[in-house]
């Protein structure tokens, strides 16, 4: 048994909404957004990257371990950008939690919630995973590899769309109760593609969290 990824057609919609409400619209946008994404054009506002990244590492974050079985391993070059770089880490962290809540069997965590928009698509999205596998009686065991990570900053810098690939050809359900490893035969159903829209917390300083989530199945796109 692989992750039962949701509909999420919803959120895909949701994610082209805020992202083109944020860069304002149109392929011109979208351009000048690249400029600002890795500096400001005005060149007066130097000290903006180093003030984030101080900010994020000053974040008091929830623990977040696995047991030995399990691993997510991360092949993704981190943005020169800090803004960027804090939206990609934090979107890393939002599917971390979810492999967390439910290796706690517990839909209420609160490091999904910590790293998610309370009322959003990602939250609901993050709850419904993890209670899949706890009504299911299972956990997870095994390697998932993350790769192909970008980021696109909205042009007021308040926003992120983050995508990876997910590689879950090592990745497995395993019984709760029995412990049994519920392993599968490869297949494209390994390989899946993800859109998080990122949202720069205003309550503390260097932390994004999800607002919307797409995830394609299938994504063949994502195989080595």
């Amino acid at each position: 048994m692989k992750r039962r990824t949701l509909p999420v057609a919803a959120a895909l919609a949701a994610t082209a909404t805020l992202l083109l409400t944020a860069c304002g619209g149109g392929d011109d946008n979208s351009k000048s957004n690249e400029k600002i994404a890795g500096a400001d054009s005005d060149g007066t506002k130097t000290s903006a990257s180093p003030s984030a990244s101080d900010a994020a590492a000053d974040i008091d974050r929830p623990a977040i371990t696995f047991p030995s079985g399990f691993e997510m391993a991360f092949d993704i070059t981190k943005p020169s950008d800090a803004k960027e770089a804090a939206a990609l880490g934090d979107a890393e962290n939002f599917v971390r939690a979810i492999n967390y809540g439910i290796i706690r069997q517990d839909p209420e965590d609160a490091a999904y919630k910590f790293y998610s928009t309370a009322g959003d698509t990602a939250q609901a999205y993050a709850k419904k995973q993890i209670k899949q596998y706890v009504d299911g009686g299972w956990t997870v065991t095994g390697v998932q590899r993350y790769s192909q990570g970008k980021v696109d900053l909205a042009a007021d810098g308040k926003r992120a769309s983050v995508s990876f690939c997910d590689d879950d050809s090592k990745f497995y359900g395993k019984e709760v109760k029995s412990k049994k490893i519920l392993k599968t035969s490869p297949s494209n159903k390994d390989y899946y593609y993800f859109e998080i829209v990122m949202t720069a917390s205003q309550e503390v300083k260097g932390l994004w969290t999800a607002e919307g989530i797409e995830v394609q199945t299938e994504a063949t796109q994502c195989k080595a």
